[in-house]
């Protein structure tokens, strides 16, 4: 039995507050003080000079691809600058000059790292040399690379079995890195391929498979320019994909009409003034949405029924509302959806989604008057128990409307990171694909695994119970991620392994296995080259285009490596000559991959030809209205539960959010600029009657609790804030109330947390 002592570790940080100043929420998004906030940030970071290089490189055809969000880029990038303020903010900690060396690491143990704030992790710098922290020890100590691939090559030759390791991956990964990531995991005996898809849009992609055949949306971007509504649900596109604010704009511009159906009234979708235009620096900007539906949070269905019946009932009097022919001719359950609307009387379905009649009579006459329709949505949908079936129930109206397979209508499911839904695309997934593996064996020359693997919350519970003793990550800050922190906090510390192939320093850095690796990798923004030779990778953008990204900068330092040469280094030091892939070989050579990905994917053909440019869209059975492969050759009506939340007069509902100086974990400063808040995240927004009831008062001290299992979960030490939020409802930043999500809780069919209703109890400190 070792006797090694345990590191003493802070798990959530500290609960200090930093200073809090509130003003007005912002009316308005972008403008002048976003151009100002951009450049503040990465003037700081980068300096002048290096700053304005890279700007003008992000986005355009012969640049790179934004490492923040999935959205796309027009045709015709802006000359200007194709970014936006978060897109700045976060290409300013990628390309940041500050380092984390040896030296660094030599001056401050885990211990002492794991009480900084997550702020204050992210900020210290770029990560530069592979380090080791060996089995109790609490000092990470260079280590080579080759030692490294070594070290990782036998441990996993020590596990009983394959499926003892658990390989999660982030959505920066490139197409080709996480292709050769997923080839090595089913070479290597597993379909444990847990990734940030299961934390997100896992709902959608399982909704939008049963329904419409394919897991992805189908609209491109300049069906915007076309589209007469676009409905905005469970997203706050000003903050989190800021570049959606244009096409919204050119939506306006051409006559189209914008409903944004959200708890909270965010900034961006009130009202956005383009800083590439006279209007938005000195007039007023571009109004976006008409109507604004307040809905409870997650009584989405209850809505979207509602909406629905009261159509049904004016397509009966009038006709003509629904497309019949459609309905008709590419769909299936059209009569059981209409008998299931009339289960639920009006007054019921109003009450359960707490938006006013009159703005919902409003929206029905603007939805009955149009068909071409686009839905889009992102987390406020998706991590729910029912996080499907709000999908679903997306899908319901659409259909009932045609507007699916036709300029200016569709889905939109907006993706968070910025090759997420590319990972998934070339194979990162723990569910097995019959096709695929059958590819793969045409190509390669093995059999791949046939039982499916672990997600990410099987994955936790696995590591946790010791079932999992080695965990391997290409990006991402897991810990941080996932829900049930102290849990998930557990399960890592239970590994024999950790490795992470990491850019920048984060939390899961510190909170590690017995022995730990960090694995310094190249950033988009950075020159990857071999033996001189310029090299670029591929991505997919959240509407299915893949294109080239090519860094031009000098690598933060000379003893990083690239994605695939990392995943390839280890891939050799396992298999050494005993394999039939030549993985020494396709770590180095980006096209040979993309040879290999057009053999095994279909869609990919000519690749690494027509990747270049503005590249090209992958197949997408539903615009071209085919929907082969579902029951019948139609698309599928579904009959869609009402969500059901057990709350005690004390509790309330809490959806997890982000700042505005925060993208996914990762935290660019202290500020919420459009809600008000500044120089503090510790924060609770709640209804103001809510708070008298409660007897509280602005700025008390409070902590939050959850109870789900018999288990206790706390956040302690936050600040209340009066908001505009319904009554029953609260708001907070994550990562810091994720230690309130229980892993265990999950929506049905896609595993993904209920990060967005967790049923919490207030106590005054």
């Amino acid at each position: 039995m070792s006797t090694t002592k345990k590191r003493n570790i802070s798990v959530l940080g500290p609960d200090n507050f930093t200073g809090i100043q509130l003003k007005e929420p912002a009316t308005y998004a972008a403008g002048l003080p976003a151009v100002k906030v951009a450049l503040q940030h990465v003037f700081k970071e980068m300096g002048v000079v290096k700053s304005m290089n890279v700007l003008s490189r992000m986005n355009q055809k012969e640049g790179f691809d934004c490492p923040g969000c999935a959205w796309p880029d027009p045709d015709k990038p802006s000359k200007l600058g194709e970014y936006c303020e978060n897109g700045a903010k976060a290409i300013a900690e990628e390309a940041t000059n500050q380092r984390v060396n040896k030296e660094f690491f030599a001056k401050y143990s885990v211990e002492e790292l794991s009480n900084w704030s997550d702020y204050q992790i992210g900020k210290s710098g770029r990560l530069t040399d592979p380090m080791i922290l060996k089995l109790g020890s609490i000092y990470y100590e260079p280590i080579s690379w080759q030692e490294s691939y070594e070290l990782i090559a036998s441990e996993l030759h020590k596990l009983n079995s394959p499926d003892e390791g658990v390989f999660y991956t982030s959505g920066r990964s490139s197409n080709e890195a996480a292709f050769l990531y997923g080839l090595f995991i089913r070479a290597f005996g597993t379909n444990n391929m847990p990734d940030c898809s299961n934390m997100c849009h896992e709902s959608s992609g399982v909704a939008l498979s049963e329904t419409l055949g394919i897991g992805k949306g189908s609209v491109k971007l300049e069906d915007f320019d076309k589209a007469e509504v676009v409905m905005v649900i469970g997203q706050n596109p000003g903050t989190n994909h800021p570049r959606m604010l244009s096409a919204l704009q050119k939506c306006k511009e051409n006559g189209g009409k914008v409903i944004s159906v959200n708890p909270l009234e965010e900034a961006g979708l009130i009202r956005f003034k383009n800083p590439q235009e006279i209007k938005g620096v000195l007039a007023s900007g571009t109004a976006l949405t008409d109507i604004h539906l307040q809905v409870k949070i997650n009584q989405d269905v209850a809505l979207l029924k509602l909406i629905i019946k009261k159509l049904a009932k004016l397509d009966k009097e009038k006709g003509n509302v629904f497309d019949h022919t459609f309905i008709e001719t590419y769909t299936q359950g059209y009569e059981e959806l209409l008998a299931d609307t009339q289960q639920y009387s009006e007054e019921e379905l109003l009450v359960q989604s707490g938006v006013a009649e009159n703005l919902i009579n409003e929206t029905v006459d603007l939805l009955a008057n149009n068909n071409k329709i686009i839905i889009c949505w992102a987390m406020g949908l998706t991590q729910h128990k029912n996080g499907v079936d709000n999908i679903k129930e997306c899908v319901n109206l659409l259909l009932l409307k045609g507007s699916l397979g036709k300029p200016g209508a569709g889905t939109c499911p907006v993706r968070g990171h910025s090759n997420v839904q590319g990972d998934r695309t070339v194979g990162i997934m723990h569910h097995v694909s019959p096709a695929l593996n059958t590819a793969i064996e045409n190509t390669f020359g093995f059999t791949p695994p046939d039982k499916e693997g672990l997600d990410t919350v099987h994955a936790i519970e696995a590591m946790y119970e010791g079932r999992a003793k080695i965990f391997i990550a290409l990006g991402g800050n897991f810990l941080s991620a996932a829900s049930d922190t102290e849990y998930t906090a557990q399960a890592l510390q239970n590994c024999d392994l950790t490795v992470a192939i990491s850019t920048k320093l984060n939390r899961s850095h510190l909170v590690t296995g017995k022995t730990a690796l960090i694995l310094p990798t190249l950033g988009r923004s950075e020159l990857d080259s071999k033996n001189g030779k310029p090299r670029y990778f591929t991505v997919e953008n959240s509407m299915g285009k893949v294109h080239q990204s090519k860094g031009l900068l000098k690598p933060a330092s000379d003893n990083l490596k690239s994605e695939p040469e990392i995943i390839g280094k280890i891939a050799d030091a396992y298999f050494k000559t005993e394999h039939k892939v030549d993985w020494k070989n396709l770590s180095e050579d980006y096209e040979l991959i993309r040879d290999k990905i057009q053999q095994v994917i279909k869609g990919f053909d000519d690749i690494n030809n027509r990747s270049k440019g503005s590249g090209f869209y992958l197949p997408n059975n539903v615009r071209e209205l085919d929907f082969s492969k579902l029951p019948n050759q139609k698309a599928q009506f579904s009959i869609c539960s009402l969500s059901n939340h057990s709350i005690g007069e004390d509790e309330f509902l809490l959806m997890t959010i982000r700042s505005h100086d925060q993208f996914n974990t990762t935290i660019y400063g202290l500020n919420d600029r459009y809600r008000g808040v500044f120089n503090e995240r510790r924060i609770i927004l709640m209804n103001q009657s809510d708070m008298d009831k409660m007897s509280l008062n602005k700025l008390d001290v409070v902590n939050l609790i959850s109870h789900y299992d018999n288990k206790e979960r706390k956040a302690e030490n936050f600040l209340i804030l009066p908001y505009n939020i319904p009554s029953g409802n609260l708001a907070s930043y994550f990562p810091e109330t994720n230690v309130l999500i229980p892993y265990n809780h999950y929506a049905d069919k896609s595993n993904t947390p209920i990060s967005k209703s967790v049923v919490v109890k207030i106590e005054k400190v």
